[in-house]
């Protein structure tokens, strides 16, 4: 439960709130979780799982055990205690298309590793029985608590002001990269949850913004006061020749200055870092489509990527002193 900032913290202090550990890939361990009140007798109506190996760049094994079994061990235990609902949190990853966006039943060639073990999830919780499920695809998801999907990016931005540099990027600004605020990722699985006519089926949960690496970057340039260039497609397919060596050359060049910029600002320890894997680095395409979701009745809270709520993030790592404040003034 480390790095909760207040807000999150009186949450899980509220007395509506009871908070339980287990290792759901221990089947025992996840039985426990699910178990029956020990006093009410009162059994689950919703689960929605959100645990899973999220770590790029991992060996199959890890994901097997950590996104797979996993799952597979909740998914069971909810069918065992008749759970009303069973939501599974998966991944937008599943192809790669640059123009036209995925629709839920679009054919997959799922391009990470968490990726290719969720459609495994997706395919197995179709065959349980007693289970009432719907399945979630979710692309970059931001918003306050986000640490590893567009908080390396700002990191990185930020960097750039600080070096007094122009941010240069792999590939092109064309590069698709969907996006959904993590309020509206909670909001829409809750109405989804208890909806009847969800039951067995798959949604993309992102906004309207078409998000790429080009309008998200130039958010950050608008931000941190920085020039922004791509690499271009030529050279960068040069570089993906050799990716551990380009991965390595890109993370030496942020590392150390962050470290200097943490450290300049009194941050001893910090959750964030520009640290990018191999993964985050590739020519992929996520972008989908949100038309089922919509016609389901969801209504976005924040259908557009902003300034103002990516200044949300960085403020709120600034309060907890845990993102330097001197790279805002």
């Amino acid at each position: 439960m480390a790095w909760l900032n207040e807000e999150q913290t009186r949450v899980f202090e509220s007395d509506r709130v009871e908070f339980c550990s287990a290792n759901l890939i221990n089947a025992a361990s996840c039985k426990a979780a699910f178990a029956p009140h020990p006093t009410t007798g009162r059994a689950w109506d919703i689960v929605i799982n959100c645990a899973a190996e999220t770590r790029a760049n991992q060996d199959d094994a890890v994901y097997k055990e950590g996104i797979l079994k996993l799952s597979l061990n909740c998914a069971n235990e909810a069918a065992n205690q008749r759970v009303k609902r069973y939501v599974e949190l998966s991944s937008g990853c599943v192809n790669s298309s640059e123009k036209t966006p995925l629709k839920e039943d679009c054919k997959t060639d799922p391009w990470t590793g968490v990726a290719k073990q969720k459609l495994k999830v997706e395919k197995e919780l179709a065959n349980i029985d007693d289970l009432s499920y719907t399945v979630v695809r979710l692309p970059v998801v931001y918003g306050i608590g986000d640490k590893r999907y567009l908080m390396p990016r700002i990191i990185i931005a930020a960097i750039y002001k600080y070096l007094n540099e122009t941010m240069k990027l792999l590939w092109n600004d064309a590069m698709r990269l969907n996006t959904v605020h993590v309020s509206d990722v909670c909001a829409a699985v809750w109405q989804l949850a208890q909806s009847p006519k969800t039951a067995g089926q798959i949604y993309n949960i992102c906004d309207d913004s078409a998000s790429t690496q080009g309008t998200i970057s130039n958010l950050l340039v608008d931000i941190f006061d920085i020039n922004l260039d791509f690499f271009g497609l030529v050279m960068s397919n040069l570089a993906k020749l050799y990716p551990t060596d380009t991965v390595s050359e890109i993370n030496d060049k942020h590392m150390a200055p962050w470290a200097e910029i943490c450290q300049r600002n009194g941050i001893d320890n910090t959750p964030l870092t520009p640290y990018l894997d191999e993964e985050q680095l590739q020519h992929k395409h996520l972008y989908l489509d949100n038309t089922k979701l919509k016609d389901f009745g969801y209504v976005l809270q924040h259908p557009k990527v902003t300034r103002e709520l990516l200044m949300e993030m960085i403020n709120d790592y600034v309060k907890q002193q845990l993102f330097p404040k001197s790279l805002v003034l």
